[in-house]
């Protein structure tokens, strides 16, 4: 039987906290998570998903506000494990934590690409062919250790983020269960920190797009959908659109063409089709419905 305490948070980390407790061969004797946090406009206080799993399946369950504290660190020390397993925790973990067992890190990049809080997100803004999860042995930098092992999977031209997100999960819990079992079949290979580059947490103001590149505000509307979504200065979101073309000339915002269901847009380069918007304070509605309200037309710019 394998031993584990269970660091995570999100979605994501959830999934994998499924499958080790799915797993005759493993025992999960605690789960870290970050504390209870306010959510929505009320601010009701919402527990982490990963919260509500360890309960259901009455593992012991701790959510200290800073894992640096001496006696959270003190605490967890005396829970003898083979291994820490770590997944969108949220939280540095302190060296003597890191001493405790092999910390082992699901990160849903190649690593050393992409390191930071937005992997998933960053594959799509560039438009990569390819992405994967990393296990890798933790160390005290974000996202720098030594490599057990990658995963790659082709991503598609117009996959869209929860479709991605949903395949490096699951593609993240097999790893898990591997790495664990396997363990010492894997020999961990330092990262080229030459090669290195970071992602940054989102923020509501990286959704807002204009009608330069065609390929770059796609791009964004698949990384951002549903979170922050996309937004032009006028604060109209688009909510549903396509890439019509990456490469032909035009003047940016204007309305190219008219049909039943769309529009297509120019951009400075190429053009999109839209099929849905949402103005500033109302509710979505089709393209054809806002631009007949504004009284736009062929030639008009959708600002």
């Amino acid at each position: 039987m394998i031993d584990v305490i269970f660091m995570g948070t999100p979605d994501y980390a959830d999934v994998i906290l499924k499958a080790l407790i799915a797993d005759a061969d493993i025992n999960v004797k605690a789960v870290y998570t970050q504390p209870d946090k306010p959510v929505g406009r009320k601010k009701t206080l919402t527990p982490p998903v990963v919260k509500t799993t360890a309960l259901e399946h009455n593992i012991a369950l701790y959510q200290p506000q800073k894992l640096r504290e001496e006696s959270v660190i003190a605490e967890l020390l005396q829970i003898e494990c083979d291994y820490i397993v770590v997944a969108a925790y949220g939280q540095i973990l302190p060296r003597a934590i890191l001493d405790h067992a092999p910390c082992i890190n699901l990160h849903a990049s190649i690593l050393p690409q992409y390191r930071g809080a937005s992997p998933i997100q960053q594959t799509l803004l560039n438009g990569d062919k390819e992405t994967g999860v990393t296990a890798m042995l933790m160390e005290e930098g974000l996202d720098t250790g030594d490599i057990l092992k990658i995963e790659k999977i082709q991503v598609g031209d117009d996959e869209m983020l929860a479709s991605l997100f949903e395949r490096l999960t699951q593609l993240a819990a097999s790893l898990t269960l591997d790495v664990l079992k396997n363990f010492e079949l894997y020999t961990p290979v330092p990262q080229d920190d030459t090669q290195a580059t970071h992602c940054k947490k989102i923020t509501k103001a990286d959704g807002e797009v204009t009608f330069d590149d065609a390929q770059t505000l796609y791009n964004k509307y698949r990384a951002f959908t549903p979170w922050p979504g996309i937004y032009l200065a006028s604060k109209l979101k688009l909510k549903k659109i396509a890439l019509q073309d990456s490469n032909s000339s035009n003047r940016a915002g204007e309305i190219l063409s008219i049909d039943k269901e769309s529009i297509v847009v120019g951009c400075t380069k190429g053009s999109i089709r839209v099929f849905r918007v949402q103005p500033e304070s109302k509710k979505e509605m089709d393209v054809l419905a806002y631009i007949n309200g504004k009284r736009l037309g062929l030639a008009d710019t959708l600002f």
